[in-house]
This record gives structure tokens, C-alpha cells and sequence, in this order.
């Protein structure tokens, strides 16, 4: 990936710039929010600044629409409002959830630019109807937002760019997978092995939305509006990368991306389904070379002992708090214990949790047993012993999910049983690397590979090769 390339290459695939629809709520009883300059409908209808708030009105399919005084402003099937002058017009919408089902979840106003869409969700009915709420607006102006989102306006500058490259590709991918009516891809396979276990196999990718294109949460790439833009560079990382994506076998590359991979990155067939992404692989070292103390492949449970209770130097092994304070959004910065981390799960806690997220009554649990990992040391089958009965559990979201309320950091973990008795022990200790899946960018270790002088070609290189920079609109 050569930087006389990342200027050169062409491939024009959109006549111009896309725009893209976000879903900001999904299935909520009502949505309030206030405008910031003069909104129209499509039909003309004036809607002045102030605030207001949409319910479903049940049996008629349609929508309420009230002003701050409570004053009937409109019933109608759809609300569509548009600025009328969009370089200065806005809108606020308030309970945004951030986070949702992650240890740093919480609700929020967001502020927005482009288009204010409402509808009825299909999956309502008419006696419980809820609302959708999309923002609609350009490629370019969402990823200013999502670069910031997704890290700080106060990240490095090459790293800001790598990062707009990275997801206008995953976005545009994304896109094309939807054009060309490619199935939204997921998988969940129950089935009893050859010694009698029953095993749950599940992976959902971030495709899964029809009423919009993405969504503006952790599941897609966050979208948290104009206030994380405290920067220029931000609009200005934007502008410079205009078009520009990652290219590989004549398709735009579907960019994966994670906050901290633990040192090694995880390959695509680990995560999701079986098939080689070769730009996607795992193993890569999250620094210059592979240390030599470390011995490898990291799918051998011996080998992902060391590793896990080892501290190799890669780029996100960070401790700088003016590097971490620069890169990280406010949402990320309290949690310090991303390279390496330590959990204890109690006897009670994790039967609970085993019920509660996959419907498993194991009785008491003896054992949790590692069968496979990934090139990163991460868990893609554990195998969960309990006195009535076993079953092995994948892939490596659905692990993180099964022994935490609000997921685990990685599926990149030890297994450590505390005070057994009569073979079953009171908790579970476990020692884990890395934050969110792993495949690809690195998003901590490209920041502090910006900050010791690394262009955005070489980040991109050392994530994405064999993937190429290419523009795919003007």
C-alpha cells in the first residue's frame, strides 16, 4: 500500500457522492426532539424551530405529532422533515441510547444534521405500535461524525484519516452487499455432537437492518451527531480522504475494526462466517515483528496462556495517559484495563447468566473448557460442564455475551476455577486481552502508531494488507 498509490487509483464506482439512511431509534413508544432552523415536509409544510414530540396513534396507522405547548400540529402516516437551508439547520433528538448492551451504556441527546425521518416500525402492531427514527444525509458528513464517535476529534491526524478511510469502506461495502439484495448474514446452528453434547454455533453480522442502512450504535459504527466534531481536523481528515476506501479483488473491502485487539489481530472466520478474508487475517502482530518470547500460533491453548498472562509490546500495549486521553472518546475513557483484564464470575452469577442468555439450566457449573481459538488466543468454542449436563457454545460473541451481563472485553480469556468443593468451584476467575473482536484495525495501537510518526498508508498497510487505497467517487 504504497502512498503514490493511495493518490493515483482510481475506480469510480458511484457517479457521486452516496447518501445514507441511520437509524437512530428503533421500536420506542414515542420521540422527542427539537429544530434548530426552519424544517419542511415534502408536501411544503412549514415546521419552525422549537420542540416536539411524535406517537403512534394505535388502530390508524399513523403518527401524532405535538409541539412543546401539546398543541396538535399533524397526523399523518410519515414524518419527513428536510432544513431548508442545511449548511446552518439541525435538530436534537433526545434518549439516544449509546453503548446498548455494553458496560458503558447510557442514554443521551444527540445533535444532528440532514434529514429527520419518522415511521411506524413494521414490527409493531396495532395494538402496541413503535416509532423508527432514521437520520438521513450524506456519506461524507456522517463519517465526520462516526471518525469522532468512534474515537476523539484529538486523535492524531494520520490516524484520523486512516480511520475515515476505514469506514467509508465498511459503509460503502455494505451498501453494495444491500443493492445487490445480498441476504443480511447471520447464523445460528443447534445440533447434539457425536458424544451426546448439544452445541450452539451463533454469529450475527452488522447487516441485519432493512428499514435503514446502518445504525448508529456500537453494532454498525458509532454515530454520535455534530457534538463529537470539537475539531477541524475532523472535516478536515474527511475531505482529504474524499472517496477514498480500501480495494481488493475489484470489490470495495468490508474494513473491520475493533478498540483494542490485545496485541494480535483475530481473522473474519472467527467472528463470522467460514471464508477467508484475505485482508482480514489473524496473527498479525500489533507491532514491528512477533516478539520472540512469545511462542505461536496463538491456537494452541499453551501458546494463549503465555500470551494472555504475558505483556508483549505491541502498539496498543499503552499505558500514556496523554496518548489515551487524545485518542479516546468520552465514553471509552474510564475504562484503563483494555490490553489486559481481570474478571471474576461467581457460581450463582454465571448460572443465572447461562439462563438468561441462552436458556441453560446446567445445574452447577464444574467446568469451562477451552476447545478452540482463533489466531489472537480468542475463544471461538468453549465447552461449559455442569452437573446435569454439557454444551459447547460459539463463536466468540456469543461467549462474551453468555458469561457477562454487559459483555466481555474479548473472548480472548483464561479460565482460572476458585475454592472447588466437591468439584464444583464457588467462581471463576478469568484473565483476558484485548477489547471487542479484533479483526483488523486495531483502533488504540493505529492511534499510537499516528503518534510515533506512521503515515496513514503504512496503518492501513500493517492492518489491511494485501488491500489497496483506492477512490471510488469524485
Amino acid at each position: 500500500m504504497r502512498e503514490r498509490a493511495a493518490a493515483s487509483e482510481e475506480t469510480l464506482l458511484f457517479p457521486t457522492e452516496p447518501s445514507i439512511s441511520v437509524g437512530l431509534l428503533t421500536d420506542v413508544e414515542h420521540a422527542r426532539f427539537t429544530l434548530e432552523g426552519e424544517f419542511r415536509t415534502p408536501e411544503g409544510k412549514a415546521f419552525p424551530p422549537g420542540e416536539y414530540r411524535v406517537t403512534p396513534r394505535p388502530h390508524l396507522a399513523a403518527l401524532e405529532i405535538r409541539d412543546a405547548q401539546q398543541r396538535l400540529v399533524e397526523i399523518a402516516p410519515t414524518l419527513t422533515l428536510t432544513p431548508v437551508n442545511p449548511a446552518t439547520a439541525a435538530f436534537t433528538l433526545f434518549d439516544v441510547p449509546v453503548g446498548k448492551g455494553f458496560h458503558w451504556e447510557r442514554t443521551k441527546a444527540h445533535r444532528y444534521a440532514g434529514t429527520l425521518a419518522i415511521r411506524l416500525s413494521p414490527s409493531a402492531s396495532d395494538t402496541a405500535p413503535r416509532l423508527v427514527v432514521i437520520n438521513e444525509l450524506p456519506v461524507e458528513t456522517y463519517l465526520a461524525s462516526v471518525i469522532a464517535s468512534e474515537m476523539s476529534a484529538h486523535a492524531p491526524w494520520e490516524f484520523l484519516k486512516a480511520h475515515a478511510i476505514i469506514s467509508r469502506s465498511w459503509l460503502l461495502a455494505n451498501l453494495a452487499r444491500r443493492a445487490n439484495d445480498v441476504e443480511s448474514a447471520s447464523s445460528s446452528e443447534q445440533r447434539e455432537t457425536a458424544t451426546g453434547e448439544m452445541e450452539i454455533l451463533r454469529w450475527t453480522d452488522r447487516t441485519t437492518h432493512r428499514e435503514f442502512d446502518v445504525c448508529a450504535d456500537d453494532h454498525c459504527q458509532r454515530y454520535y451527531g455534530l457534538a463529537p466534531i470539537t475539531t477541524s481536523d475532523v472535516a478536515r481528515a474527511v475531505a482529504e480522504t474524499r472517496g477514498q476506501v480500501l480495494f481488493f479483488n475489484g470489490q470495495i473491502g468490508d474494513a473491520r475494526f475493533s478498540k483494542c485487539c490485545g496485541g494480535a489481530t483475530e481473522e473474519y472466520r472467527s467472528v463470522w462466517e467460514d471464508r477467508d478474508v484475505p485482508y482480514l487475517r489473524g496473527g498479525r502482530f500489533d507491532g514491528t515483528e512477533w516478539p520472540p518470547n512469545f511462542p505461536r500460533p496463538l491456537t494452541v491453548e499453551a501458546h494463549a496462556i503465555a500470551w494472555i498472562t504475558g505483556t508483549p509490546p505491541a502498539y496498543c500495549h499503552t499505558t500514556d495517559a496523554r496518548v489515551l486521553e487524545a485518542a479516546l472518546p468520552e465514553v471509552d475513557r474510564p475504562t484503563r484495563d483494555f490490553f489486559r483484564w481481570e474478571r471474576t464470575i461467581s457460581q450463582e452469577e454465571l448460572q443465572a447468566l447461562l439462563q438468561a442468555q441462552l436458556g441453560l439450566d446446567l445445574g452447577a457449573i464444574r467446568r469451562l473448557e477451552p476447545l478452540q481459538r482463533g489466531p489472537s488466543g480468542r475463544l471461538v468454542r468453549l465447552r461449559i460442564v455442569g452437573e446435569r449436563k454439557r454444551v459447547i457454545i460459539g463463536k466468540e460473541l456469543v461467549i462474551r455475551r453468555a458469561l457477562s451481563g454487559t459483555h466481555l472485553y474479548s473472548s480472548a480469556f483464561i479460565i482460572f476455577p476458585e475454592d472447588v468443593r466437591a468439584g464444583v468451584p464457588r467462581r471463576f476467575r478469568l484473565r483476558g486481552a484485548g477489547w471487542g473482536h479484533g479483526v483488523g484495525l486495531c483502533q488504540i495501537g493505529a492511534a499510537v502508531m499516528a503518534q510515533q510518526g506512521r503515515t496513514c498508508p503504512q496503518i492501513l498497510a500493517h492492518y489491511y494488507a494485501p488491500a489497496q487505497i483506492a477512490r471510488v467517487y469524485e
